[in-house]
């Protein structure tokens, strides 16, 4: 068995960066991991320290999606059974990747999964989605806490929050793109992600195409842990990015009030 990973980067927080590659790599699995650069300088070379890492540099920044795309490449062309889309932000313990991996091997009717995420004080992050819609998108990221705590239901509703996190979810249609297991013959038929969205959104739209060809799973019996910064929420930059990914998502699957 070969399991290959991808970790997109951006001029990232180091310490972190080192937790989320010793994490993968803590394994007695055959693994490689891709470490993908989008930064303008390859200053963030010098921590490829393993003979399993391959360092990429872009020398421009490409995107999510389109940096991700050359870590699927590789672990095509690799012959992969499986490969995890992971973010510099994330660290997990052996024992969780091992379950997941297990849980693979014996289910083979899923081609994607996500575990229970925590934030770094254990904290639940309700991760698990809707298919988005743009009066739910409005609400989250532009209305203030009042208005929104008036649609309370209807935004609980979106994170699955009516729904027990503790027990598997099947067949989520939008699964967090920080940490996404997939099996490579199903990235195979979604061909990869799209790479007309820039940043954001991309993880909505391979989740709705992973289930055109196989199963999704919430997996609760394994977790990791993510340092969850919601930066469209603070970057204006980045929030142009996000409302950009949701056009191309609604352009493609409709604009769902």
């Amino acid at each position: 068995m070969l399991i290959t990973a991808a970790i997109v980067v951006y001029n990232n927080d180091t310490i972190l960066l080192q937790k989320a590659i010793n994490s993968f790599l803590d394994t007695t699995i055959d693994v490689k991991l891709f470490i993908i650069d989008n930064s303008p300088k390859d200053v963030l070379r010098t921590l490829v320290l393993d003979s399993r890492i391959k360092y990429i540099f872009n020398n421009k920044n490409l995107g999510f999606g389109k940096a991700h795309n050359i870590g699927i490449s590789e672990a095509k062309r690799l012959n992969a059974d499986y490969h995890l889309i992971l973010n510099p932000d994330v660290y997990f313990a052996r024992t969780e990747f091992d379950k997941i991996v297990n849980f693979m091997d014996a289910n083979k009717e899923f081609g994607l999964l996500m575990p229970k995420v925590l934030y770094p004080d254990g904290k639940l992050q309700f991760l698990c989605k809707k298919s988005p819609s743009i009066s739910i998108l409005i609400l989250r990221r532009f209305m203030p806490f009042f208005i929104q705590k008036m649609f309370k239901n209807k935004l609980d509703k979106y994170e699955y929050r009516d729904h027990n996190y503790d027990t598997n979810i099947i067949d989520v249609p939008y699964l967090s793109g920080c940490f996404m297991f997939f099996r490579v013959n199903t990235l195979s038929k979604v061909n990869g992600f799209d790479e007309d969205i820039f940043m954001y959104m991309e993880d909505a739209d391979i989740t709705l195409r992973t289930l055109k060809h196989s199963h999704t799973i919430y997996y609760s019996e394994a977790y990791i842990y993510h340092n969850y910064e919601k930066g469209s929420y603070k970057n204006f930059k980045l929030m142009l990015y996000n409302i950009h990914g949701a056009v191309v998502y609604f352009n493609k699957w409709g604009w769902k009030l």
